[in-house]
């Protein structure tokens, strides 16, 4: 059930965001002055923003930096994590340790306020934001991965395989990467969620994408300032946000759930 509902959440929110060139019932670069604050109606369905644009439109099209950002993150993080803690994992030695310390470096920031600092030195922009959310995004993949070659290696199957000559690189691509699949897809799942909310932040506080790109965290930037007069701003962006983040958390805990019967069988 759960993965059903987070599959579904996770579907619509990409389809939705996907197609909203098609969606968007406004430009929601488009400005009337005359009609600030309009709450939700039939012709704007989330109401309008203290621009006069639509807050729905904005909503869709956010929601495309949103997960363009997390999906390039996720992606780009697992890639150096797994790179570097099968490396890691497999060689054992210094090459270990000098990994682990790597990790232990960047865990000894907050992983926000790392990145925080990083587009702030480099600027606002969604290539900042991406380079700066994956060189602290790859040190919790790398010590998950460490942590199941260092269990995958003592197998038997690899211990035949190393016996038999096989070069390590070819055991660790042929016969242990395929085992760390599912442990790798619910990481990414949940990571996306996380990437999400730290792209909504960074955004909130201004040091996300340029203010002329429409995201979630701009949005509840912008209706912080109205929400006593209009509360829809934020209320709908912020809904959004949490939306999405509650499908990935249910899709990742779902397959969670399945590798580790899966295991125990």
């Amino acid at each position: 059930m759960m993965l059903r509902w987070g599959a579904g959440i996770v579907l619509t929110m990409l389809l939705v965001s996907g197609l909203a060139p098609w969606l968007a019932t406004q430009d929601p670069q488009v400005m009337n002055l005359q009609s600030q604050y309009a709450p939700p109606s039939a012709d704007h369905w989330f109401g309008l923003d203290e621009n006069g644009s639509d807050v729905f439109s904005k909503v869709i099209y956010g929601g495309r930096v949103s997960l363009l950002v997390a999906l390039s993150v996720v992606f780009c993080s697992a890639g150096v994590g797994l790179l570097l803690g099968s490396l890691a994992g497999y060689s054992g030695g210094v090459v270990d340790r000098v990994v682990m310390r790597l990790t232990d470096i960047v865990y000894a920031f907050p992983g926000f306020l790392l990145a925080l600092a990083l587009v702030a030195m480099l600027g606002p922009a969604l290539s900042h934001l991406i380079l700066a959310m994956c060189l602290t995004g790859w040190a919790s993949f790398a010590r998950l991965i460490r942590g199941e070659v260092l269990h995958l290696k003592e197998s038997e199957y690899i211990q035949a395989a190393r016996a038999l000559g096989a070069l390590p690189h070819i055991i660790v691509v042929k016969h242990i990467w395929p085992n760390l699949l599912g442990v790798l897809l619910v990481q990414m799942t949940l990571g996306i969620a996380g990437a999400i909310v730290t792209e909504s932040g960074l955004s909130f506080l201004g040091l996300g994408v340029p203010p002329t790109t429409p995201s979630w965290g701009s949005l509840l930037n912008s209706g912080r300032h109205f929400l006593m007069e209009a509360p829809h701003i934020s209320l709908f962006p912020g809904l959004a946000i949490v939306l999405l983040v509650f499908g990935f958390n249910l899709l990742g805990e779902s397959m969670r759930a399945r590798v580790t019967h899966s295991r125990d069988l």
